[in-house]
């Protein structure tokens, strides 16, 4: 008989974590300033949905650019040191496009600001695995939920600055000066040495069967015998598209939902925020309580339901437009996909036949295409159909990830 114990992780790894968090939120809240100030943006720089589409794809195209520099960068200077870097970097990009006097200044800064925090995301991933094996047990989704706390409040301070009528300038200096500051603090509190050491003494290290941990995806693969490799790279592509189908769904809010709710429903600058911060809101309730449910229910019929309550919410939201309806399937949707990029990340890491990271890499890096592609495609649809019609995306990714969650793991997790 096994008892299931929980050991008290050391001191420098909770401290670590604490910082981890910081830097997770920060780069949730620093972008999220930005996107309810889109609207303003693209009437003060006088574009179409088109062109606004393709300018607002080049924060994606730098994240994709720089996104495979990050391991080295990582290898010579360390994950946190990275990671504060390019939040410092981030915010600088972000203030530059809120003060671009053109087209091409907007895109080229939202360029630069995506390459930096690409470096930051992976960066913070990066160093959140490295508390989690110190702690020996999954906590990565927490982090990404504090990432969905940091782009609320990211999207409530730009509400704030509008409402407040504060200058886009000020606004975005004031956001990032203070943003930047919690991360440069944080990193006195990060682990020290280099990322590809052997960690201090953690949890981890017992035996499965005196701590009762969870065996990890790669060990129940190991451990259940051969599988065929020629399917580790079709089973790769639909992690991807699962990953990138959550991505759609947050570029819907990120760069449509503000536009939408002002200009089809004509809601104020400070009510058309709402929809982002809706979304986000309700995607980091989802990530409280993702691991539960997948714990009780299992992956596929979590990523599943979510796929479902997405195409179904905003289906009907876009179906039927009205501003609290919309509102809504903003929020349903950002529910819906809460747990489908840590599902894939996860699943990509456990994959049999690839080196520990190379998944994970992998599904991190490819699944930016959809904020590159979702933009200037429902930018078009847009100027040719109108809006509603380019939102259409959000309940088609949604049906996305009901046909390929069949790729997750079946069963929930015993312990």
């Amino acid at each position: 008989m096994t008892v299931d114990t929980e050991t008290r992780p050391l001191p420098a790894a909770r401290h670590a974590r604490a910082a981890v968090a910081v830097l997770f939120f920060t780069n949730g809240a620093l972008f999220a300033n930005l996107l309810p100030r889109y609207p303003q943006i693209k009437e003060d720089l006088a574009i179409g949905n088109g062109a606004y589409g393709l300018a607002v794809a080049a924060f994606p195209a730098g994240a994709i650019t720089a996104g495979l520099a990050a391991g080295l960068l990582i290898r010579r200077m360390g994950s946190a040191r990275v990671a504060v870097l390019g939040t410092l970097l981030t915010g600088a990009g972000i203030l530059a496009a809120g003060l671009a006097p053109s087209v091409a200044l907007f895109a080229t800064a939202l360029f630069l600001a995506g390459a930096m925090d690409a470096l930051t995301d992976v960066a913070q991933n990066a160093h959140g695995l490295r508390v989690q094996r110190l702690y020996g047990r999954s906590i990565l989704n927490s982090f990404h939920a504090v990432w969905s706390i940091g782009a609320v409040t990211g999207g409530l301070m730009a509400a704030g600055a509008m409402s407040l009528g504060l200058t886009l300038g000020v606004h975005l200096a004031v956001s990032a000066a203070a943003l930047v500051a919690a991360a440069v603090a944080a990193l006195r509190f990060c682990l020290p040495g280099p990322d590809n050491g052997p960690e201090e003494t953690g949890p981890e290290e017992s035996r499965p069967e005196e701590t009762g941990r969870k065996e990890t995806g790669r060990e129940r693969l190991t451990a259940e015998g051969a599988r065929d490799t020629s399917r580790v790279g079709a089973v790769l592509a639909a992690l991807v598209l699962i990953a990138t189908a959550g991505t759609l769904v947050e570029d819907a809010g990120n760069s449509w939902a503000a536009l939408y709710l002002s200009d089809a429903l004509h809601a104020s600058a400070a009510l058309a925020a709402s929809g982002f911060i809706a979304l986000v809101g309700a995607q980091f309730i989802g990530r409280l309580i993702g691991d539960r449910l997948v714990d009780r229910f299992g992956q596929r019929a979590v990523a599943r339901a979510g796929g479902l309550i997405t195409a179904v919410g905003m289906g009907l939201a876009l179906a039927v437009p009205t501003l609290p309806g919309t509102i809504l399937g903003f929020a349903l949707a950002g529910f819906g996909v809460a747990t489908l990029v840590p599902a894939a990340m996860h699943e990509a890491d456990a994959l049999p036949g690839l080196k520990p990271g190379s998944g994970l890499t992998i599904v991190s890096w490819l699944m930016r295409l959809g904020f590159l592609l979702s933009p200037p495609i429902v930018g078009q649809v847009a100027d040719a159909a109108g809006l509603r019609t380019g939102l259409l995306v959000t309940p088609a990714a949604g049906v996305l990830v009901v046909l390929l969650a069949g790729v997750l793991q079946a069963r929930p997790r015993r312990g």
